[in-house]
């Protein structure tokens, strides 16, 4: 009956030793690779996510089920009138909460009054869903080309290094080569783990514009309903 808990003992321990080992690992490339060079990367990577996390926080917060809500106003409207689906449209968190209560702000100066509302309120609410997004992109950007930056000096550290030695010795060349490419490596990998949070970002809000559209042709047809 022992045996069980040996092994999970065993793998736990395995474990521990694997993480502890890779994180000694990554701290000598990251100090092999020269903190010069290293330091701006790993400064792209936190800023980079830092930007990510709040947009992740940002857009779940700004998704609304659209169809409860625009049944909630309908229900209002028919109810209690106008007053209250704005209530409603206020207690509602997201962009659609506020683009309703902008239409319905209007109500009574006609259709098109509301539509124009609507229409630049929702230009508004998108363009803060789309907010630090270019700042993402700009770590993006910036990283591998910080990385290529510190390979391209290791390489003339390099030949400096083998001009003063006056001959081409591999170890002198192999060394000066693998802290060159270490910049490279890690400016490579900051930029793909910030490109796929970036695609993924980007459909999130892709999603929510969608939707947002849709809920915004239902609102309309609840407003001409009113109207009539």
């Amino acid at each position: 009956m022992k045996i069980p808990f040996i092994l999970l003992s065993i793998a736990e321990n395995g474990n521990d030793i694997i993480q502890h080992n890779f994180h000694y690992v990554l701290k000598d490339k990251f100090i092999e690779g020269g903190t010069l060079w290293m330091t701006p990367i790993l400064i792209c990577l936190v800023f980079g996510l830092a930007f990510v996390i709040e947009r992740i926080f940002y857009l779940n917060l700004a998704s609304v089920n659209s169809q409860k809500l625009l049944s909630k106003i309908e229900d209002a409207i028919q109810t209690d009138g106008i007053d209250r689906a704005k209530q409603i449209c206020r207690d509602t968190k997201g962009p659609l909460g506020g683009i309703f209560y902008q239409g319905l702000d209007r109500a009574e100066e006609g259709l098109e009054s509301v539509e124009k509302a609507v229409v630049a309120y929702g230009g508004v609410q998108m363009g803060k869903l789309e907010s630090n997004l270019s700042w993402i992109g700009l770590c993006i950007s910036l990283a591998p080309m910080l990385g290529f930056l510190g390979t391209v000096v290791g390489m003339v550290m390099a030949f400096e290094s083998i001009e003063r030695a006056g001959d081409i010795s591999p170890t002198i060349v192999a060394g000066g080569m693998k802290v060159a490419l270490l910049t490279t490596v890690f400016g490579l990998i900051t930029a793909i783990i910030l490109q796929v949070f970036y695609n993924y970002l980007l459909a999130k809000i892709d999603a929510i514009v969608g939707d947002m559209e849709d809920a915004t042709i239902t609102f309309m047809d609840i407003m001409i309903k009113y109207k009539k």
